[in-house]
């Protein structure tokens, strides 16, 4: 069991989500809001997402990321920033006509998917470490091993720690390549991404495989979608590792029961506590992933 536990909130996603509950933030304001509102709760990291305040989609534009990160750095929290750099390896591909992508297509290379990080450096960013089925239609998430040597390499030496998205066993095994080039600087930073169609199930066993599989001294975070977001809070806890909350994987409390960040992050921190264990605080969440810390303006 992990007793000193990294609670990550991740606070709005890409997803259709805006329109199925009205505490998905969208505007950089709104997302900065609740980011710190998270942080007040106990959160150690939070995950940033942005999208375009007009249509409420996820977007890549970086002067909305400046605009969150500022907002958040400008408050009297002090939160570890993770900013995603999964945007941009969307892939649709239509039966009818396979070799001409489809509207909702948005694939640019590797060091395209990192501008934002490149200009912010923040203290974490995401690696999505696979291609995937990600949807039950004709959605798929390409990244190859070429765009993820590439990546890793620029996020070294731009010194963000990189935090490798495992959706599944295949990923686990990618992650590991990079670790082995010495492309990803010790202690790694695994999280594992578990109950999203097509990948890993939101089973404990399977949590535990890719644990298995991972580097001696590596460190470890796992999530579940829907209401697999909490009875994984404990199963990640149980089996050693680190985990996450937030909207953009769960929308609810309780059946019914639409949730704030805050809120999620106040229940993952009550079963924690209940087990036995405690959440990290930012400053001792640095110290546990080796981060280098940015300056505040």
């Amino acid at each position: 069991m992990n007793r000193d536990v990294i609670v990550t909130c991740a606070l709005t996603g890409a997803g259709d989500s805006v329109g199925r509950s009205e505490h998905v933030p969208v505007t950089p304001q709104q997302i900065a809001e609740s980011a710190i509102e998270a942080a007040r709760a106990g959160a150690t990291v939070v995950h940033v997402h942005v999208r375009d305040p007009k249509t409420g989609r996820g977007s890549r534009e970086t002067s909305l990321y400046r605009e969150v990160v500022e907002r958040i750095h400008a408050s009297d929290v002090d939160v570890i920033i993770n900013l995603t750099a999964g945007m941009g390896g969307d892939l649709q591909v239509r039966d009818a006509d396979p070799t001409t992508p489809g509207p909702d297509t948005d694939l640019v290379g590797a060091l395209v998917r990192l501008e934002h990080v490149e200009e912010l450096r923040p203290e974490l960013c995401t690696l999505d470490c696979g291609t995937l089925n990600f949807s039950d239609h004709d959605l798929i998430y390409v990244s190859t091993m070429e765009m993820l040597r590439a990546g890793a390499r620029r996020i070294q030496e731009l010194g963000v720690k990189p935090e490798l998205e495992v959706f599944d066993t295949g990923h686990v095994w990618a992650a590991n390549q990079l670790v082995a080039e010495g492309l990803i600087d010790d202690p790694p930073l695994y999280q594992f991404c578990t109950g999203i169609p097509y990948g890993t199930p939101a089973e404990p066993r399977m949590v535990q495989a890719m644990a298995d599989l991972i580097p001696p001294g590596a460190l470890w975070a796992a999530f579940a979608i829907g209401r697999m977001q909490m009875p994984m809070v404990a199963q990640a806890v149980l089996l050693g590792g680190n985990v996450r909350v937030g909207l953009e994987d769960n929308l609810y409390l309780s059946r019914g029961v639409k949730a704030t960040n805050a809120q999620l992050v106040e229940r993952a921190r009550s079963i924690i506590e209940l087990m036995g264990g405690r959440v990290l605080t930012p400053a001792e969440g640095r110290e546990r992933l080796g981060l280098h810390p940015v300056a505040r303006s």
